[in-house]
């Protein structure tokens, strides 16, 4: 079921955004194949002699598809992998939640249970927030591993002072964007 059974300290492949999402994404894979079978309260009324025959007559025999439990080894990487999203802080709990819903992939289908769109409306925000939040909590989660701070977006954007030597100086301000603005004692 799992392409990456690997130990992350064992591995020389690089902890970055795209093996944490797969992995994340096995282990949700590997949750919703877990059986929900066994023991339980619940009432069986499929026990029941009349309820059995009915559900037989009118067709409610047809089984649905199961995809294979997953091993031991998948439940161990499944734990592993799910024990990650903790690493995202407390007090940034919307991540947590987003990165676990983006998580969970049918295992027959392999389609997420929460597209962008449906996920952003639970959460009440654009789907593109969304995604940037999702980015946001597996950025933190590969800092963690990696054992150093999460910086955020600031080393995506351009630095506020130029380096010296760059046409970006004093002497060759850089061009300024939005609409020109009106001098004063000019008409309008």
């Amino acid at each position: 079921m799992f392409d990456s059974q690997v130990d992350i300290q064992a591995t020389e492949a690089p902890i970055n955004a795209a093996f944490v999402t797969r992995r994340l994404e096995e282990a949700g894979a590997a949750i919703l194949a877990m059986p929900n079978t066994g023991w339980t309260t619940k009432l069986r009324t499929s026990n029941l002699d009349i309820v059995r025959i009915a559900m037989d007559t009118y067709g409610a025999a047809d089984k649905r598809i199961r995809p294979p439990v997953p091993s031991a080894a998948e439940i161990t990487l499944m734990d592993e992998a799910m024990g990650w999203i903790l690493l995202i802080p407390v007090d940034r709990y919307v991540l947590r939640r987003i990165v676990g819903a983006r998580s969970l992939v049918d295992p027959i289908t392999q389609r997420h249970l929460f597209p962008w769109r449906r996920l952003a409306a639970a959460m009440g925000a654009d789907h593109k927030a969304v995604q940037r939040w999702h980015a946001e909590g597996i950025g933190r989660i590969v800092a963690a591993l990696a054992g150093r701070e999460y910086s955020g977006r600031a080393n995506a954007r351009r630095p506020a002072t130029p380096p010296a030597g760059t046409p970006e100086t004093a002497a060759n301000p850089p061009a300024k964007r939005g609409r020109p603005r009106l001098r004063e004692g000019l008409p309008a």
